[in-house]
Parts: structure tokens; C-alpha cells; sequence
């Protein structure tokens, strides 16, 4: 399947899930009570997707792939962030558990797309 605008893109479908469950969680967890700790890892879950977005807007290969590594990048905050989350017992080792794999998944993906652009002419 030919990828034709950026919602066609398997890391940015797994990158909107990530988001929206982040902003659900604050509803439901304590950590919606730490406004700092809110905000910066809404800002990573998001700077995810958008950056995947950015890049295949962009129109260049070579700004794409600097987008993909910025968007791998916010990935890993996020990851990292949910140490913390768990940590402080903003969430449960279950909601953790969730989240970091989707989390791995999408660097997956993006890891993936990233060696197949390099590979492609």
C-alpha cells in the first residue's frame, strides 16, 4: 500500500492511540494532579505523532527522516516519563505495563520506517 498522506502511516495510527490514552489517563490517575508532570508528558505523547506528520508534509525524504528520529526521540521521553509515572504511583504497574509497550512498539515502527527510507532510492 502506497502511503499517500500521513494518517496512512502505521507509527502515526499507533502514535494518536498513545496520545489520546495519555490525555484519558489524567481523568483517572493521580498524576493529572501534577500540572508540570501533565503537561510534559502530554507535550512528548503528542510531539510524537506531529513530528511524523511534519515530516511527510515537509515533501523531502531528508526532512522526513529528520522528523521520524525527532518523533523517535519524543518516544523515548514518553517512556521515560512513565518510569517516573510509575515511580511516583501516578499510575498502576498495569497502566504502566500498557503504555511502555506501546511505547516500544511505535519506536519499533518508526525504527522500521526510518532503515526502509534510507534503503529506498
Amino acid at each position: 500500500m502506497k502511503i499517500q498522506k500521513f494518517e496512512d502511516i502505521l507509527s502515526w495510527k499507533k502514535a494518536k492511540e498513545l496520545a489520546l490514552q495519555i490525555y484519558k489517563l489524567q481523568c483517572k490517575t493521580s498524576y493529572g494532579i501534577d500540572i508540570g508532570f501533565k503537561d510534559q508528558i502530554q507535550r512528548a505523547a503528542i510531539s510524537i505523532m506531529n513530528n511524523i506528520a511534519e515530516g511527510f508534509e515537509r515533501g523531502s525524504k531528508k526532512e522526513f527522516l529528520k522528523y521520524l528520529y525527532i518523533a523517535k526521540g519524543s518516544s523515548g521521553e514518553v517512556r521515560s516519563l512513565l518510569h517516573i509515572a510509575k515511580d511516583l504511583d501516578y499510575i498502576t504497574v498495569e497502566q504502566y505495563n500498557e503504555l511502555l509497550s506501546q511505547c516500544e512498539e511505535i519506536s519499533k515502527t518508526l525504527s522500521g520506517l526510518i532503515k526502509y527510507l534510507y534503503n529506498s532510492k
